[in-house]
C-alpha cells in the first residue's frame, strides 16, 4: 500500500458518518481545526464529503456564533473530561471553548479546488461571519485575539503557559482519572499539574454557563495569542473575499481585518525578536518562540522580522519547526506541545512563506514534512531530532496534509503548487 492509500485509508477508518475523529480511541469525537484539516484531505478524493465534513462542525455552532472545540456526537466513556464535565450550551453536546477559526481560509480554498461547490460555500458565509464576530466582540483585547483556556489554542501544554499557570491555584477540582495516557505514553503527554489547571479553567466556565462577559473578568488564565490572532487574521481576510462575493458585511470584515492588523502588533517581543503570547493578566510576554510565531506569514503581518528565528531554528532540526524553539529550557522533543514537530502546523507555516514571497523556505519545510511522514508514517506529531512518531497514530490530520500538500503526487492540486 502506497502512502496515498494508507492515507485515505486513514480518513476512511476515521469517518463517523459526515465527521471524523482524529484517531480512534485517544480522541473520539470531532475537534474543530482537526475536522478543517480533514476537509482539506478528502477534497483530494471525494470533495462533497469534504463540504460534509465542514457542515457537520457548523452545526453546532452556539447561538451566541461560537463554533465549539469538540462535538461530542456520541457519548464515548473512554474519554475525559467528557459532556458532563463540560456542560456546553448548543444544540450539540459540546465543550465550552473554541479553537483556531482556519474554517474561512479553508472553504476559500475548498471553493478554489472545485467551483462546482459555490453553493455549499454560499451557505457557511452568514456562520463564518457569527463566529469572527464572536471573536472580535468576546476575545479581542487591543486587536489582539486572546484564550481563556490553553486548549483553545490547540498548543494545550506549551511553555507559553507557564506563567500564567503558576498564577492559579487549581481548588475545588474533583478527584478525576486521565484516560490520555491509557493511549499515550505518559512521557508524551502534558504532566498532571497542568491537567489540574485545565480542569479548574473548565470548572470556572462550566459553573459560570460559559458567560464571557463573567470570564472575561473572572478568568485569571486570559492570554494573547498568536495561533488565534494570526489564525482568525488570515480566515478574515479570506471571509472578505468570500463576502465580497456571496453577500455579507463587508465593511464590518474589513474593519476586523485592521483591528487585528494593529493588534498583531502587541505580541511582537522586541526583547526576544519574536511573536509571542502576551499574558493580559500579568502584562508581559511569555519570551518562547514557538512554531505559532512563524504564523506572520500566514497572516500576512510582519514582513519579514521572523527570518533571523526561522533561520536558527531550521538550522537546529531537521524536520520543519519544533513547537517549541529547541534552544528554550523548557524544550522536551516528545512531549506534546513542549518540542514535537506538527505536520499541520508545517502546512500552514510553509503555505505562508510561499504566499510572500519565500518559495525556498516553504520548500525546505515541504520537503523535510515530505520525508518526515514519508519515514515515519501518520502520527500525531514527530520528534524534531529524528521524525520519530509520537503520540497517536493513524492520525486524521496527518493523513489529510499529506494528500493535500506533502505527497509528491499532491502537486497535480493547483492549490498544492
Amino acid at each position: 500500500m502506497t502512502r496515498d492509500e494508507e492515507a485515505r485509508a486513514i480518513l476512511k477508518g476515521n469517518d463517523r458518518g459526515g465527521y471524523t475523529v482524529p484517531t480512534a480511541g485517544l480522541y473520539p469525537y470531532q475537534w474543530n481545526w482537526d475536522s478543517v484539516f480533514a476537509a482539506l484531505g478528502f477534497a483530494e478524493h471525494d470533495m462533497a464529503r469534504a463540504w460534509d465534513e465542514l457542515d457537520t462542525l457548523f452545526a453546532g455552532q452556539w447561538n451566541n456564533g461560537m463554533v465549539p472545540h469538540i462535538l461530542f456526537h456520541k457519548v464515548d466513556p473512554g474519554y475525559f473530561p467528557g459532556p458532563d464535565v463540560w456542560r456546553g450550551v448548543g444544540l450539540i453536546p459540546s465543550s465550552g471553548i473554541s479553537q483556531p477559526p482556519i474554517a474561512g481560509t479553508f472553504v476559500r480554498w475548498l471553493l478554489e479546488m472545485d467551483e462546482s461547490f459555490a453553493a455549499r460555500a454560499e451557505a457557511l458565509v452568514p456562520k463564518l461571519v457569527d463566529w469572527h464576530r464572536w471573536f472580535m466582540t468576546w476575545r479581542c483585547e487591543g486587536g489582539a485575539i486572546v484564550v481563556t483556556h490553553p486548549w483553545e489554542t490547540g498548543r494545550d501544554n506549551c511553555p507559553d503557559w507557564d506563567g500564567p499557570f503558576a498564577a492559579i491555584e487549581p481548588v475545588g477540582i474533583e478527584s478525576y482519572r486521565r484516560r490520555d495516557t491509557t493511549h499515550v505514553v505518559e512521557e508524551e503527554r502534558p504532566l498532571q499539574a497542568q491537567y489540574d489547571r485545565f480542569l479548574y479553567l473548565v470548572k470556572l466556565g462550566a459553573e459560570s454557563g460559559w458567560d464571557e462577559a463573567h470570564l472575561r473578568e473572572a478568568n485569571p488564565f486570559r492570554v494573547a495569542d498568536p495561533t488565534m490572532t494570526f489564525t482568525l487574521l488570515r480566515s478574515t481576510r479570506d471571509l472578505l473575499v468570500l463576502a465580497e462575493r456571496f453577500g455579507g458585511p463587508r465593511d464590518e470584515i474589513a474593519g476586523w481585518i485592521a483591528t487585528m492588523e494593529e493588534g498583531a502588533e502587541r505580541l511582537w517581543n522586541a526583547e526576544a525578536q519574536t511573536y509571542d503570547t502576551f499574558d493580559e493578566r500579568a502584562g508581559r510576554h511569555s519570551g518562547v518562540v514557538s512554531n505559532a510565531s512563524f504564523l506572520s506569514w500566514y497572516a500576512g503581518v510582519g514582513g519579514d522580522r521572523m527570518l533571523p528565528q526561522l533561520e536558527r531554528v531550521m538550522g537546529l532540526e531537521t524536520y520543519g519547526i519544533p513547537s517549541t524553539d529547541p534552544a528554550h529550557p523548557a524544550y522536551e522533543p516528545k512531549r506534546y506541545w513542549r518540542g514535537p514537530v506538527w505536520a499541520m502546523m508545517n502546512l500552514l507555516i510553509a503555505k505562508g512563506l510561499a504566499e510572500q514571497g519565500h518559495g525556498e523556505w516553504a520548500g525546505k519545510i515541504t520537503e523535510n514534512t515530505r520525508a518526515m511522514i514519508a519515514e515515519n508514517g501518520f502520527a500525531e506529531y514527530f520528534d524534531p531530532r529524528d521524525g520519530a512518531p509520537a503520540g497517536g497514530r493513524n492520525f486524521t490530520w496527518t493523513a489529510a496534509v499529506w494528500l493535500a500538500w506533502a505527497s509528491p503526487t499532491a502537486g497535480r492540486n493547483a492549490w498544492a503548487a
